[in-house]
């Protein structure tokens, strides 16, 4: 496999890779500037939210119309080099986010309509565009699945991860950087497989995000947005999708990656893991599970004194020591590695409730751990 991948590479597919980030990045970072600019001038600002977010100055939030932008340039002209009609689905998608995420950004949307439009690019990409899941390779026990099965929970997995994607965009730099992971991750398995239509879109959304990286680590010059969360949230889960589906067991005489669903959660497990840590949090508190408050892992970390950049840092080791555990451990099968990733994850939530406590108070222990973080979660 490594020697193909080499090979791939010298017969000219290295060039196609660099150019695909390359020009990626050089739209957005060269946009950028031209976004800020129009923002001041027009005093298109993100309103400061003391409730929920970190920054307390007016900043713009059109960051993500750079990213669709580079991506959708960067797609469009090398999709003439291979033969990909898939990619007419996803950019369409990418079109209908784009709107909805500017009108949030600027003048916001109502949690109905945000939803609906989701649910209408979920459906457009499981129905027309063939992104669906077809088994889960023994997670919970469970292989194969019948087509409407399989585009349901297709359906609900991406709008799931495209709201995750949302949620985690709190810090200066983290869904940026976190997004950058990901589509590196899958545009490198991609490029291994040398399955060149994903690879390149992978690759195209990691030169995009990059480039709008400069201007977004703290202090942040510019914040994605609505339209930059959702439509990185939207190409991670539809790589996903294609990397499980790639690496099914039967469909080649032998898979690139084994335990490929287990691959494709660590590579997004962050937001993953956090999205339903709070959605059971506040369902347990009998809660609306889409209600904003200030208890996501970034939240929790600023409570330890750490500061934007340190938990980009961490969240962001954290999410590549993963992807690497989970590629070493491939051959233990789904069911295991998704076990011990959620427990990890767990561990690490579990260390850091554990620090908050002792940090607010000396007689914490180690028992109000679960007490606290399931049932009181407001006293973080």
């Amino acid at each position: 496999m490594t020697n193909q991948f080499i090979v791939d590479f010298l017969q000219g597919n290295l060039i196609y890779y660099i150019s695909i980030v390359g020009l990626a990045f050089l739209l957005s970072i060269a946009g950028i500037p031209s976004i800020i600019f129009t923002a001041i001038k027009y005093r298109l600002f993100d309103s400061s939210d003391g409730h929920r977010k970190s920054h307390r100055i007016h900043i713009s939030r059109l960051g993500g119309v750079a990213i669709f932008c580079s991506f959708t340039i960067t797609i469009l002209l090398f999709a003439t080099t291979v033969n990909y009609q898939q990619a007419n689905f996803l950019i369409t998608s990418c079109i209908i986010l784009f709107g909805l995420g500017l009108k949030d950004d600027l003048y916001g949307v109502g949690p109905s309509t945000k939803f609906l439009l989701q649910l209408v690019v979920a459906i457009i990409l499981v129905v027309l565009g063939g992104f669906k899941l077809t088994s889960l390779y023994g997670v919970f026990y469970v292989w194969e699945v019948n087509a409407i099965w399989g585009s349901l929970f297709s359906i609900v997995v991406i709008i799931f991860v495209n709201n995750a994607y949302n949620l985690i965009d709190g810090v200066d730099g983290l869904a940026g950087t976190l997004g950058a992971i990901a589509t590196l991750s899958f545009g490198i398995f991609f490029a291994i497989a040398n399955a060149l239509p994903y690879a390149f879109i992978a690759f195209a959304m990691f030169g995009a995000v990059a480039g709008f990286l400069k201007f977004n680590y703290s202090p942040a010059k510019i914040f994605m947005g609505d339209t930059g969360a959702l439509i990185i949230g939207l190409v991670c889960v539809i790589l996903a999708i294609k990397f499980i589906e790639l690496n099914k067991i039967g469909s080649l005489p032998k898979p690139y990656f084994y335990s490929a669903p287990s691959i494709a959660v660590a590579v997004l497990i962050v937001p993953i893991f956090d999205s339903l840590r709070i959605f059971t949090i506040r369902i347990l508190h009998k809660s609306s599970p889409f209600k904003g408050d200030r208890n996501h892992v970034h939240h929790r970390l600023q409570r330890l004194g750490f500061k934007s950049n340190k938990i980009v840092m961490v969240l962001g080791g954290f999410n590549i020591a993963m992807i690497f555990f989970a590629v070493e451990l491939q051959r233990v099968g789904n069911f295991t590695l998704i076990t011990l990733l959620i427990s990890i994850c767990i561990i690490m939530n579990a260390a850091i409730t554990y620090a908050i406590g002792k940090r607010n108070n000396k007689n914490y222990k180690l028992i109000d751990v679960i007490f606290k973080d399931t049932f009181k979660p407001s006293l973080d």
